[in-house]
């Protein structure tokens, strides 16, 4: 029967459908690149998320956030993508965590009960801990390494994590992964050298501030506020949900 995923059934079948609508993903971050994960997933049919961040749209995210409007400016992210997703599918099934995932909390989570597991934060902390329970649990994992401060949307790739260059936040999992035992990670990253942010206190963030009144976590908290363009996190989103929707398809039928 013609539905809202028959053009999608054209190219994974029905039992790639199936595997997507019966899969729950949990999507950490509902960023720049987050936001876009969550949207090309609902519309490629998977049933049920876990979206994770605690944070409110902000003003400036409006330049490369999908769930960002002047209508949504001061809402919870995770409230406002689970609106849009809904309206997208009625049928998915959507659980909102308003909170910034730690390793304090991660017991609150049930990472034996995703399917995969997308990690679109910006803490070193928090990717860690999400990587090391989604492994603990045999639980597929996607890593974004960071999208900040590039321009070339062309330079970004999917790779194992100790096969990244050039990305300094991949140097640094790089780095503790090892310590860790973690021997692969699937990422996203970019080889491209990051831009240095113009230094313009006319629209600083550290002298102009517009978070929300009450944001728990503010722009100004941050050591270096990156730059950003509305396409270099965008399509890391988009190969993430690649990635995501191939393996889940796969690993159903070894359909490629």
């Amino acid at each position: 029967m013609l539905d809202q995923f028959s053009r999608t059934q054209l190219l994974i079948g029905r039992d790639g459908i199936d595997r997507l609508a019966s899969s729950r993903v949990a999507v950490f971050g509902i960023g720049g690149v987050g936001g876009y994960v969550c949207e090309a997933l609902v519309r490629s049919g998977v049933g049920e998320f876990d979206l994770v961040d605690d944070d409110k749209v902000c003003l400036t995210n409006l330049n490369r956030q999908i769930l960002a409007t002047r209508k949504t400016v001061g809402k919870y992210k995770a409230e406002v993508m689970a609106e849009r997703m809904t309206e997208i599918n009625p049928n998915v099934k959507i659980n909102i965590h308003k909170c910034f995932f730690l390793p304090e909390n991660a017991d609150d989570f049930p990472f034996r009960e995703y399917d995969y597991v997308i990690d679109a934060v910006d803490t070193v902390t928090a990717k860690l801990e999400i990587i090391l329970r989604a492994k603990a649990e045999g639980v597929p994992v996607i890593s974004a390494m960071g999208a900040g401060n590039k321009l070339d949307a062309g330079r970004l790739k999917t790779a194992d994590i100790y096969e990244t260059s050039v990305c300094p936040l991949a140097r640094v999992m790089r780095h503790e992964l090892r310590k860790r035992g973690v021997r692969s990670l699937k990422v996203v990253y970019s080889d491209e050298p990051p831009t240095r942010p113009i230094e313009d206190m006319s629209i600083s963030c550290r002298t102009h501030c517009i978070c929300p009144p009450d944001a728990k976590h503010k722009c100004t908290e941050r050591r270096d506020i990156p730059g950003s363009t509305a396409f270099v996190p965008a399509v890391a989103g988009l190969l993430i949900a690649n990635e995501v929707v191939l393996d889940l398809c796969k690993r159903q039928n070894n359909m490629v």
